[in-house]
């Protein structure tokens, strides 16, 4: 496998809004607009959203939090979803806690959860490490690439 994106993602930790609630670490989403218990996989994803809406300007409301998605007969539910300008899906984006290896039941999850959203990049990350890939369907392949696509407008 290629190496990973090293994306620096705790350098955006100060950028996220914590509080203590019922004695509970809670962080605040800015897209669902509500405190969240603060969990490692839930930290990774508040991580990765702050950091495509800072360093490579990603529209903060095209970006979808957790919501649900039909794959054949199953509901399941998506980490970040990226839209384009045209509202269209752009980045599909599936976020671990940083003791969950990225590997390969990873990256079948993702593209399980693709099936019916079809998006032109995969983003799987830890928070650690991150891998980013273009899917070519015409040729049904995909590329790692060397950084995380900028945002077209």
């Amino acid at each position: 496998m290629t190496q990973p994106l090293n994306l620096g993602l705790l350098d955006y930790q100060n950028l996220l809004k914590v509080k203590r609630i019922d004695g509970k670490t809670c962080l605040f989403d800015e897209v669902r607009r509500k405190w969240l218990v603060l969990q490692p996989e839930e930290l990774v994803r508040q991580l990765i959203f702050q950091y495509l809406v800072v360093e490579k300007a990603y529209n903060r409301n095209r970006i979808s939090i957790e919501k649900g998605l039909k794959v054949n007969t199953l509901q399941k539910r998506f980490d970040l979803l990226v839209y384009d300008s045209e509202m269209q899906p752009f980045m599909l984006i599936e976020c671990k806690a940083p003791k969950v290896k990225i590997q390969q039941e990873v990256f079948k999850q993702i593209a399980t959860y693709n099936t019916s959203l079809r998006v032109p990049y995969l983003l799987v990350t830890n928070g650690i490490n991150t891998y980013c890939c273009e899917i070519n369907y015409t040729d049904e392949d995909f590329s790692f690439l060397e950084a995380i696509p900028d945002y077209e407008v």
